[in-house]
C-alpha cells in the first residue's frame, strides 16, 4: 500500500484505515449515484447523460470543447449523449457569438427540470450526511476530496466553484 508519511504528528493512517476510507469512497458512491441512475433509467439515460446535464447546468453556454474538458470523455461519446439529449428535448445548442463553429450549450425547459429532480435527490443525501458529521467535519470532507484529484483535475474544480461563486447573487 502507499507510504503515508504523517502530515503533523497526530496523524497516523495504517493501512487498514486507508483501505476502509476505499471502501467507504465505493460504497458511497454507489448510494450517492443509485437513486440518481434508477431516475435516469425512467428517462433511457446513464450517468454520462447525467454528467452532461448537470454541468451544462451549472455552467449555460459552456462550449463542447469546455464540457469535454470537465468530463474527459471522447468526442464520439460526448456527441452520442449530446445528440440523446438534444433529440429529447433537455439540451440545446447554439453557435457562438464570435466564432459560428462554436456550439454553445443550453438546458431547455426540460433538461432544468431533470437536472433539479437529479440534483435535489443528490443534495437531500449530501445535505443529511453534512448534518449527521457536523459543521466542522463539512470542509474537511471538501479538502480530502480535493486531495484525490490530480493537479489538472483539482485546478479545474477549483476554477468551476470560483466561477459559481462569482454568479451567485
Amino acid at each position: 500500500m502507499a507510504d503515508i508519511k504523517p502530515v503533523s504528528t497526530a496523524l497516523f493512517l495504517r493501512e487498514e484505515e486507508l483501505r476502509r476510507g476505499i471502501e467507504l469512497m465505493f460504497f458511497a458512491y454507489r448510494d450517492f449515484t443509485g437513486e440518481a441512475d434508477s431516475l435516469l433509467l425512467e428517462q433511457d439515460m446513464g450517468r454520462a447523460h447525467h454528467r452532461a446535464i448537470y454541468f451544462i447546468g451549472r455552467n449555460p453556454g459552456i462550449t463542447v470543447s469546455d464540457l469535454l474538458g470537465i468530463l474527459k470523455i471522447t468526442k464520439q461519446s460526448l456527441s452520442r449523449v449530446l445528440s440523446s439529449l438534444v433529440e429529447n428535448d433537455y439540451v440545446v445548442q447554439q453557435q457562438g457569438p464570435d466564432d459560428r463553429r462554436q456550439r454553445l450549450l443550453f438546458l431547455t425547459e426540460t433538461g432544468m427540470a431533470l437536472e433539479n429532480r437529479l440534483t435535489a435527490l443528490q443534495g437531500k443525501r449530501f445535505a443529511a450526511a453534512y448534518r449527521e458529521a457536523g459543521v466542522s467535519a463539512v470542509q474537511g470532507f471538501q479538502d480530502v476530496l480535493r486531495g484525490l484529484l490530480d493537479a489538472e483535475t483539482r485546478r479545474q474544480a477549483d476554477e468551476t466553484g470560483q466561477q459559481q461563486r462569482q454568479r451567485a447573487p
